[in-house]
């Protein structure tokens, strides 16, 4: 499966952050956008990736969106098919995002647990929605990329 225009993520990534999509929601539906995949499971199949896996502290949810990305594109659709194209592209995936910011887990990277009153008002009171927005722009392009990778590897 080949991209249809890389120079678009960014920018895509962006927009649909912008228009209110939460970063695993945002960052999965510019993958398929990328790659023409449709359905109408995206972008609820990414919903709860969101936030630190739904406000728990977890794996920041644009980081989650991509793993989800390289599994819609290089993910198997049966047993008797390898995982290893897939893990090592997400290994890639997650190693790159911390190299990038620092870590991959949500609560780290805001600086506050979004699954308190106190959290979300840190988080509203400091504008720490910047920073998801650039984690988004971040994680789509450097799922792209890997994807793109691994598109020339057999």
């Amino acid at each position: 499966m080949n991209i249809k225009d890389l120079s678009n993520v960014k920018l895509n990534a962006d927009e649909n952050f912008s228009a209110g999509l939460y970063c695993a929601e945002s960052v999965l539906l510019t993958i398929a956008d990328a790659y023409d995949i449709e359905t109408e499971l995206f972008p609820k199949i990414a919903t709860a990736f969101c936030s630190g896996m739904s406000r728990t502290c977890g794996t920041c949810g644009a980081l989650t969106g991509g793993i989800l990305g390289i599994s819609s594109v290089h993910g198997r659709t049966g047993a008797a098919e390898s995982v290893e194209k897939v893990y090592k592209a997400t290994q890639e995936l997650i190693a790159g995002f911390e190299s990038e910011f620092g870590s991959k887990n949500c609560h780290q990277l805001l600086g506050c647990d979004l699954g308190t009153p106190e959290g979300q008002e840190t988080f509203r009171k400091e504008g720490l929605n910047s920073r998801c927005h650039a984690y988004t722009i971040k994680a789509a392009e450097l799922a792209v990329e890997i994807i793109e990778k691994y598109n020339k590897v057999e």
